[in-house]
């Protein structure tokens, strides 16, 4: 009889660029919270594998949610607890799509969204329901792999409860959201979905196209449990203005109520084409935008399918620092059509532009996107070692560089962007913000280089394992 409930949401062990940031994804604290107020007793672990020992955990059933960079260590959890005859149910992003996989390790596998199924999969193992009622669960009848359809999107998101941080426990640190900069961070969201579909996102694949929103009311009563002076928010959205309408709705009510919250969020492009959508993001308390701005390459662009250009990256970042919002940008190199000469063109526009702090990230083939796909089906796979798919790694073969050659291109951008000089720069500017965080992003790539001095000499070398996969060992 399953009484007592563990999620856990394992932390990767590789230094990326937000090891800092102590922010689990939700639908795990989501479970918790929906299986306590089922009568169950829960709890909810956000921890490093190393942290975690399972005897330690008395629980009747255990479910893990993962990324495709902590698989490996959701898989060694999900054994150990296994080894002690509790049975394991896996979900998240990564094994939605490879549940076939996550089920050399785990008893069930849900796929998508697991709110409405995992009260059903626990009612069903309770002999208070069917396996075969609950939707997007997979599992195995003797060597046969069972999967049931997938589950509706849920629609009334104002449905589901206010995810509860109180069943968090983690390993060294006191709150959710702890960073050292200074107040820790809550996490909030309020859509689900996107209509867009660039080919290196797996977001629509978990979510779907159509966006889904919480009501205004809604927002604004989990936003009342916290207090300004004590937390900074982050809205968990993919596009936080994905619909402007409801977006100035909410900020107009959180200036009229005079909330105080100072937030950030991510965002498009096609946010600075709204300006009395930036004067009320501006007006409630926005502090920083997150942004992906991925290439200033335009043949990249049209690669991606971002469906933006160079002039609209150019305008939001002027608009949106005219404002005093901080402005950070996120690119990616690895595009088929990118070269030496257009990642280090990248550089000198986040320069150029005075953008407050940058990431230059990777290329990553997530299990989900079409990246992954067309990189599989055309045998460009470098190896499928889950727990350095962190957008820190090579980790397919580009057309432009080596291997090689693309890791130490990502290594001078932020040698370059962060070097002393433009760091203190922006001090003088008055952006403390991007000051500190040049300071900790220019240690943090010294500290990676170190750390994965193993990884980079092996890079040099790639050997041919199995059709469609390369291996470095």
């Amino acid at each position: 009889m399953i009484k007592r409930i563990t999620l856990i949401e394992p932390k990767n062990d590789h230094l990326h660029v937000f090891s800092r940031f102590e922010l689990p994804r939700l639908g795990g604290v989501l479970l918790a919270t929906i299986m306590r107020d089922k009568g169950y007793e829960t709890q909810m672990l956000f921890m490093k594998r190393g942290d975690l020992v399972p005897r330690d955990f008395a629980a009747d059933l255990v479910g893990i949610s993962t990324i495709t960079s902590t698989a490996e260590s959701a898989y060694a959890i999900a054994d150990s607890f296994r080894a002690l005859g509790i049975p394991v149910v896996m979900g998240g992003p990564h094994v939605s799509f490879l549940p076939e996989e996550a089920l050399r390790h785990a008893d069930f596998c849900i796929m998508g969204e697991g709110e409405t199924s995992f009260p059903l999969l626990v009612e069903a193992l309770n002999r208070e329901g069917n396996l075969g009622d609950v939707p997007g669960l997979a599992w195995m009848e003797g060597q046969t792999v069972r999967r049931n359809p997938m589950a509706s999107p849920i629609e009334d998101l104002d449905s589901l409860p206010f995810p509860d941080f109180t069943l968090v426990h983690m390993k060294g640190k006191a709150k959710v959201g702890s960073n050292g900069f200074g107040k820790p961070t809550i996490p909030i969201q309020t859509s689900r979905g996107c209509p867009y579909d660039c080919t290196f996102c797996s977001v629509t694949g978990m979510f779907g196209h159509r966006y889904r929103h919480r009501s205004t009311q809604s927002i604004l009563a989990e936003l009342s449990q916290y207090s300004p002076d004590s937390c900074y928010i982050f809205f968990y959205d993919d596009n936080f203005c994905a619909n402007p309408r409801k977006t100035k709705e909410l900020l107009r009510e959180m200036i009229s109520l005079r909330l105080g919250f100072k937030w950030s969020t991510q965002v498009r492009t096609d946010v600075a084409k709204d300006p009395e959508l930036l004067d009320l993001m501006m007006k409630a308390g926005c502090t920083t935008l997150f942004i992906g701005l991925e290439s200033v390459d335009p043949a990249a662009l049209k690669e991606m399918q971002k469906r933006q250009s160079v002039d609209e990256i150019r305008f939001a970042i002027r608009e949106i620092r005219k404002r005093r919002i901080h402005v950070h940008g996120m690119f990616v190199f690895g595009f088929d059509s990118d070269t030496q000469d257009t990642t280090r063109a990248t550089v000198d526009f986040a320069l150029a532009e005075k953008i407050d702090s940058a990431q230059f990230l990777i290329l990553t083939p997530l299990p989900g996107s079409s990246f992954y796909t067309t990189m599989s089906a055309q045998g460009r796979l470098i190896d499928l070692n889950w727990d350095t798919y962190d957008t820190m790694h090579v980790k397919f073969l580009p057309k432009g560089f080596t291997p090689y050659e693309l890791q130490r291109e990502q290594i001078k951008a932020h040698r370059r962007y962060y070097a002393s000089r433009h760091v203190l720069g922006r001090l003088l500017r008055g952006r403390k913000a991007g000051f500190l965080i040049g300071v900790y992003a220019s240690s943090l790539n010294h500290r990676w280089q170190r750390r994965e001095r193993g990884y980079l000499r092996l890079l040099r070398i790639p050997r041919p394992a199995a059709p469609g996969v390369l291996s470095m060992v």
